[in-house]
């Protein structure tokens, strides 16, 4: 099968760069669709745009079709292939509207789902016979199969009107990365989180395979979710004895892992230094990064060789490549105004009035709402914060920023541009080069 790429060329903010060389599941996204496609594809080709690739393509071979920016899965892409060939006619991938996943936690902030009664079309085609037959493509509707999840138990006197804090996750994952926060979904709601539930509902499923579980801890003599069924080790890693990890996780190569450690169901990259005292729950560091003593990380993903210092905190939140955040450092992903007129005045651009979601930056440069109640804060590529730093719900810091704490500037409420740089000021003594500049409009 002929996989044709459509590339979609708009930065993604705050990054400022395409959403297909942005890390997911510790793999930049071009990665992670070749891999997860290799077993049906054997040749691709990229093109701008629809009309350009009709131009060149006149073959009636069988074709795969999707955008660049899409982030799925192999349980997804077997089931629309399988069900394409089944039918032996053209088809474009589905979603009804009321999929719990896609409406709650895909559609969001996404301009590229399309309308078509009660259903959702997005950007991927199975074609038998060549790209030609995309006018003439049906509707294929994917069940995500998604289920209603939970972490932890809000206090009744933290709980909003809105009801309780759960996720829908999808056994079948899609995603349009188009913002920061769909990468926050693919890679822990849709990715390190889903794949938690996978693995508990096979548990509770297959009877064979608790067996078989059982039996490894039984023979490795550790508790059930730290046998090597569920936590998956690469090569020449160091794990002190007293460090705790629990499955699911996977562990790359030459990783050190210090004493008093735990990490909780984590995708843990290549090259990757824990120090003693860490904690890491359902998050993703990538290759490269490192962790100094007692640094925490919940629901958050790390891209390549970034450092977060030590007693530093994030949840929710999402921290670009090479970038570094100082010790104390606090991510807040909760708004305790929520409900007052204080919390407008602190800044309208992202609270959480009321118990509504948090608002962000959208695809149009537009303030919308996140559909989440509870987020942390953005980080894009080669930023520099100094610690002691207080950063806000849903605030971003776009690449090349450089954050120094200080009596006037230590609580981040609004959104950090690079032209609010603090190294600006420092240019003499401190020049620092800008690696990611903005797209030109």
């Amino acid at each position: 099968m002929r996989r044709i790429i459509l590339t979609e060329t708009s930065h993604i903010a705050p990054y400022n760069e395409p959403a297909r060389d942005l890390r997911v599941q510790n793999k930049p996204l071009w990665l992670w669709q070749r891999d997860v496609l290799a077993d049906y594809t054997s040749e691709e080709r990229e093109y701008p745009n629809w009309q350009f690739a009709q131009s060149i393509e006149n073959e009636p071979v069988e074709c795969l079709v999707h955008r660049d920016n899409l982030f799925f899965d192999r349980e997804l892409v077997d089931e629309f292939i399988t069900r394409g060939r089944a039918g032996g006619k053209p088809v474009r991938l589905a979603f009804r509207t009321d999929d719990p996943a896609i409406v709650q936690h895909v559609k969001p902030l996404t301009s590229a789902l399309f309308h078509q009664g009660d259903l959702l079309l997005a950007d991927m085609w199975y074609l038998p016979k060549g790209v030609s037959q995309s006018v003439v493509a049906q509707p294929l509707v994917i069940d995500t199969e998604a289920r209603e999840r939970g972490y932890y138990h809000i206090p009744p006197y933290m709980a909003t009107e809105v009801g309780d804090l759960v996720y829908q996750l999808p056994r079948k994952a899609f995603v349009v990365i188009q913002n920061w926060v769909h990468l926050f979904v693919a890679d822990i709601l849709f990715g390190v989180f889903a794949r938690g539930a996978k693995y508990e509902d096979r548990i509770n499923e297959d009877w064979r395979y608790k067996l078989k579980i059982l039996a490894r801890a039984v023979l490795e003599q550790r508790q059930v979710l730290a046998c090597s069924e569920l936590v998956k080790v690469g090569r020449n890693v160091t794990i002190d004895p007293s460090a705790v990890i629990h499955g699911p996780t996977t562990i790359g190569d030459n990783v050190t892992i210090g004493a008093g450690a735990v990490i909780d169901n984590c995708i843990i990259g290549s090259n990757v230094n824990i120090s003693q005292g860490c904690q890491l729950m359902l998050s993703v560091v990538s290759d490269g990064c490192f962790l100094p003593f007692r640094a925490a990380l919940f629901m958050t993903t790390m891209m390549e060789n970034t450092m977060v210092a030590q007693n530093t905190c994030l949840q929710l939140c999402v921290i670009g490549r090479d970038s570094f955040i100082g010790a104390g450092t606090t991510f807040t992903d909760f708004n305790v105004l929520s409900g007052s007129q204080e919390a407008d005045r602190v800044d309208e651009s992202a609270s959480a009035v009321g118990g509504r979601p948090l608002k962000t930056i959208g695809p149009k440069g537009t303030l919308e709402e996140t559909n989440l109640l509870i987020l942390g804060g953005c980080v894009g590529h080669h930023c520099r914060l100094s610690s002691g730093l207080i950063i806000y719900p849903a605030r971003t810091i776009e690449s090349d920023v450089v954050l120094l704490a200080s009596s006037e500037r230590q609580h981040i409420t609004k959104n950090v541009y690079y032209e609010d740089s603090d190294h600006h000021t420092l240019r003499e003594r401190y020049p620092y080069p800008r690696l990611y500049p903005r797209a030109k409009s």
